[in-house]
């Protein structure tokens, strides 16, 4: 008997989430989005196996609803499906990446047939839309599962049996842990990246070549600044009161900071710096976390065509696997740093043989 999945909102994370539970043959998946294009898209490339007319109905038809769409938006769904007459138990599910104000209005919900799950994989890309939608895109991210406090057990476990095609990492956490937690390590950052580039746009009217020196550090670092401004908006606004905390911590930690500076207290900011280091460093380690645990190696390369490809095919050749792959300078016709990550000490050092032998200067991430 097939299961009907209806998903409300085909962006980015609604699109993925129907590309990948479509792989199970005993899901049948239905789609809406507000946006007729992207609809008409997810049903062109069989993304989706039929799109909705009325929301309400096919929520009637549905074993399993997941909200697929910004907060405020999911906050106002949940208002509407508290008002269907379903004939029958359903699960709904939603992905916002804070939970709190989710949850407040699941509280309200009376409508006794519906389950509430509130749910967060963590996993992104820098696209957009349902166009960048990828089946495989939450295989190893953490996937966050917040039950009401009426859902019955049983409902969590049926909710991640589903979502196991996903190949997520599942943990349940109360909606107030996950905010603080994801206010840290997500959110928070995020504030911290447009800071760091509204502060070197200010700086530019005083030395214009700054985009030009812009390097690979400032550009890591400021990377999610880049990210679509009216959902993060959506984001900060719902979970403003941890946002202004943590701006707090942060201004407390920077005036520490500049004591540090001012005095020239070497002892102390080396300690503070390599304390973050080993922080850093360990992430992912002893557990597995959002942050895998790799190994880095900084290898000189040539500007010139093929170049990537035979350092990729040297360690191919010694059945060494790439976890990841940038290039942190390169200028024209001149030797550039490539970093490969790859996923034990044991292959790092590897590496570092087999590509000397081949006459490649390179150094170990310490």
């Amino acid at each position: 008997m097939k299961r009907t999945i209806f998903i409300i909102g085909l962006g980015l994370i609604g699109g993925s989430l129907a590309k990948s539970l479509k792989n199970d043959s005993s899901n049948y998946i239905i789609g809406y989005d507000s946006d007729m294009r992207s609809m008409e898209f997810a049903q062109k490339n069989n993304i989706i196996h039929a799109s909705c007319e009325d929301i309400t109905i096919s929520a009637q038809e549905a074993d399993i609803i997941i909200l697929g769409t910004p907060i405020s938006e999911t906050i106002a769904i949940l208002g509407k499906l508290d008002k269907v007459p379903f004939d029958h138990e359903v699960i709904v599910s939603d992905v916002s990446s804070v939970k709190s104000p989710v949850m407040n209005k699941a509280k309200m919900i009376t409508n006794k047939n519906i389950n509430f799950i509130g749910g967060h994989p963590m996993a992104g890309s820098h696209k957009r839309g349902v166009t960048a939608a990828k089946a495989h895109l939450f295989e190893n991210a953490i996937y966050v599962l917040s039950p009401a406090e009426s859902c019955r057990s049983h409902y969590v476990d049926e909710l991640e049996e589903v979502l196991r095609i996903a190949k997520s990492n599942f943990i349940v956490l109360p909606a107030e842990d996950h905010d603080e937690m994801t206010g840290v390590i997500s959110h928070f950052p995020h504030l911290i990246a447009s800071s760091l580039v509204h502060q070197a746009r200010k700086w530019q009217d005083t030395h214009a070549y700054i985009p030009k020196l812009a390097a690979g550090g400032f550009r890591d670092i400021t990377r999610i600044a880049s990210s679509n401004p009216n959902l993060w908006q959506d984001i900060f606004y719902h979970n403003r009161s941890k946002m202004s905390q943590l701006l707090g911590d942060w201004i407390a930690e920077m005036n520490e900071l500049k004591d540090l500076i001012d005095h020239n207290n070497r002892i102390e900011m080396t300690a503070y710096l390599k304390q973050a280091k080993e922080y850093r460093d360990g992430l992912g380690i002893s557990e597995k976390g959002a942050i895998p645990a790799f190994y880095d190696l900084y290898i000189d390369i040539r500007d010139q065509p093929g170049a990537i490809s035979s350092v990729a095919h040297i360690l191919a050749s010694a059945e060494i696997s790439i976890k990841n792959l940038q290039i942190l300078e390169i200028r024209e016709g001149i030797t550039g740093v490539l970093r490969l990550s790859v996923p034990s000490k044991e292959q790092q050092q590897e590496s570092r043989s087999v590509l000397a032998k081949n006459g490649y200067e390179l150094m170990l991430a310490e």
